[in-house]
């Protein structure tokens, strides 16, 4: 009869110990079924699920093991575990996995106790927990933190609403972004990013920025206030918005995209994405004129927004073909899949407005950024907290993984 047994070592870390564990199992011709190891701040804990097999006995393997354990300066324990209990385990790796994960300028245990209790109620169970962050420093300024923990947990919620309903209320209440996300082989192989541009790449509204410029702004922002929470059609705003910039010279577009900075992490996402090979798009309600200055400088693949129409050089009040708005977003995020030969699945879609919902609810990971609460209930993921280059923890890529 085979022997399956657990061992849990535990101790100060240091090389050799892994390779003196499995010499010693070796001899024996033991069987490792399963292996972790994590290491926090110098702290071991190593454990194997072992099969002894049948010519040898359970005995001398546990003694000799023991004296190296003396040797190495470890703790070591034991623990039988009988077929029918390893089969249930082996019949559990058939479950659905999803991950969680964290995302704040710090993470409190108030956060991860939240969390968990949430977790454990849907009838969801954590089987692995990792930073992705970079360790911060003591006295690091915490609005130039970042830091994010990422959770694989195994089943299926018993409430999918309830759970997400839960989650916002905890990002609300304690600060703190938490992204839900299905553990497939998609999420592992995205190949495209679509972005929004205006509050979304860019720390502004363009067309408020115009109105200002031009001495209309308060009539414009309250406009673009009630499209973006979802209160007014798009078309019907944006042609609102443009008529209060008819006769703007056209000299002044420039004068304004000089002083619109980018968001916070945008750079540092992009240069990361082109890294890794990822297409890169901007779908935006907003404008070409300032969507080419991005796309010159950070190589934009793709741009889709509205051309404003110019005429003695001045806006007309109007613009050169058809408009950008909802619907069309979501048409050219499909054109540029295809022209790729991706999966929606594989396809990351990132914005700020109700016009970019049914872009980010066709995307296999849709983000609401910096969004109206109408948005983020609307979307399946959202963060309020970091900078765009957060997302990266969201496709599970740890700090080590990127550039600065």
């Amino acid at each position: 009869m085979r022997e399956i047994v657990l061992i849990h070592v535990f101790g100060q870390d240091r090389p050799g110990i892994m390779h003196a564990l499995a010499a010693k199992l070796a001899e024996y011709g033991v069987d490792i079924l399963d292996i972790g190891q994590a290491v926090i701040h110098d702290s071991l804990s190593l454990s194997l699920m072992i099969k002894i097999p049948p010519e040898s006995e359970s005995a001398p393997i546990i003694k000799e093991v023991l004296f190296l354990a003396h040797e190495l300066d470890v703790g070591l324990k034991f623990t039988p575990v009988d077929s029918d209990e390893y089969e249930t385990w082996v019949a559990a790796q058939g479950k659905p996995r999803h991950i969680v994960t964290l995302l704040g300028r710090k993470i409190a245990a108030s956060q991860v106790a939240a969390v968990s209790q949430v977790l454990t109620e849907a009838g969801l169970n954590i089987e692995s927990a990792h930073r992705l962050s970079g360790r911060a420093p003591l006295g690091t300024e915490l609005s130039r933190s970042r830091a994010s923990v990422e959770f694989s947990v195994r089943g299926t919620p018993s409430d999918p609403n309830a759970l997400r309903e839960s989650f916002l209320a905890i990002s609300s209440e304690l600060e703190v972004d938490i992204a839900f996300q299905e553990d497939n082989a998609f999420r592992r192989n995205r190949r495209l990013v679509a972005f929004d541009m205006d509050s979304t790449l860019i720390q502004a509204e363009v067309i408020d920025e115009l109105a200002a410029a031009y001495g209309v702004g308060e009539q414009v922002s309250a406009i673009t206030a009630a499209a973006m929470r979802g209160e007014l059609d798009f078309r019907e705003s944006l042609r609102r918005r443009l008529a209060l910039l008819k006769g703007m010279p056209a000299d002044r577009l420039e004068e304004v995209a000089e002083r619109i900075p980018l968001t916070e992490g945008a750079e540092r996402l992009i240069r990361n994405l082109k890294r890794f090979g990822y297409k890169i798009a901007i779908i935006s309600g907003g404008f070409t004129f300032f969507g080419r200055r991005l796309q010159e400088s950070l190589g934009i693949d793709y741009l889709y927004a509205n051309e404003l129409e110019i005429a003695d050089g001045r806006l007309t009040g109007g613009v050169q073909g058809g408009i950008v708005d909802a619907a069309r977003k979501a048409e050219v995020l499909r054109e540029i899949a295809a022209r790729e030969n991706i999966s929606l699945q594989q396809v990351i879609a990132v914005g700020d407005g109700a016009n970019d919902l049914p872009m980010l609810g066709l995307a296999g990971l849709g983000i609401a950024f910096h969004a109206k609460p109408v948005v983020k209930r609307g979307a399946r993921q959202s963060i309020s907290t970091l900078g765009l280059d957060s997302i990266l923890y969201l496709m599970g890529l740890r700090d080590r993984d990127t550039t600065l």
